[in-house]
């Protein structure tokens, strides 16, 4: 779950689609359409993320109507994203940090934890606090089943942070960067926006130096880096991956 389209691919479009390889169901909502954009529109945008969607070899990629600049944890937010999980009752949601520069971020963090919470809530749309609801979406709420995901996980690409675990994306770096460059409108070199964006012979350096700075973290060679709240189970230690010494 990202604010716009193109941050699950930058955070964590490799681990999606090594998970897609092992034969996982994996999807990405997006919740703005991304119509402030400094580079392209929201029109342009929804076809690049349908290629990048294809390159990580998603299930389903859907958009939800979020003011672009506005993603707020407000009820009626949470309520849709709540009829999103309940649709496809994932196991694990993968969310931005909690902090962070752009606030949409840092703002997808909270209202995609609470709306987790909210699906697995029997009579979620069966009150009067949906009131300030869109009926619509009330009456798609109510014919689906609780669900709450096992497991809510941060990527932490874009924070300073001393991740929990890093996944192993050596094998899906080349198409990571390929799904990142779907992106044509927002990472070609134009202009507009030439001081916010990197110029595009300089994106494969910027991911790969990432990448390869958590890859190193757990010896390997390109990794995407994640953090937990709960403390990790362990049932046997000779089993414990990365070498102390």
């Amino acid at each position: 779950m990202a604010a716009h389209r193109d941050d699950v691919e930058q955070t964590c479009g490799g681990t999606l689609l090594k998970m897609a390889r092992q034969g996982a169901c994996t999807g990405i909502l997006d919740l703005t359409q991304g119509e402030l954009g400094t580079r392209g529109s929201a029109e342009s945008r929804a076809r690049e993320a349908g290629e990048a969607a294809r390159i990580l070899q998603v299930a389903w990629r859907e958009v939800l109507d979020i003011p672009d600049g506005r993603v707020e944890n407000t009820y009626p937010n949470r309520v849709k994203i709540a009829r999103v999980i309940r649709e496809q009752r994932p196991r694990v949601v993968i969310l931005p940090y909690w902090k962070g520069r752009h606030p949409d971020h840092y703002s997808c963090a909270t209202v995609g934890y609470e709306a987790c919470f909210l699906a697995g809530l029997r009579r979620l749309g069966h009150t009067a606090a949906t009131q300030d609801v869109d009926s619509f979406e009330i009456h798609r709420l109510r014919n689906l089943e609780p669900h709450r995901p096992f497991k809510i996980v941060y990527a932490t690409l874009y924070y300073d942070l001393r991740p929990t675990f890093v996944v192993d994306i050596t094998a899906e770096f080349e198409a990571k960067l390929e799904s990142i460059y779907a992106y044509k409108e927002q990472f070609s070199d134009q202009p507009e926006g030439s001081k916010d964006f990197p110029a595009h012979a300089e994106i494969r350096e910027r991911v790969a130096s990432m990448a390869h700075s958590y890859g190193m973290l757990v010896g390997v060679k390109y990794g995407e880096p994640f953090f937990q709240k709960e403390v990790g189970l362990v049932d046997d230690l000779r089993l414990v991956p990365v070498q102390s010494i």
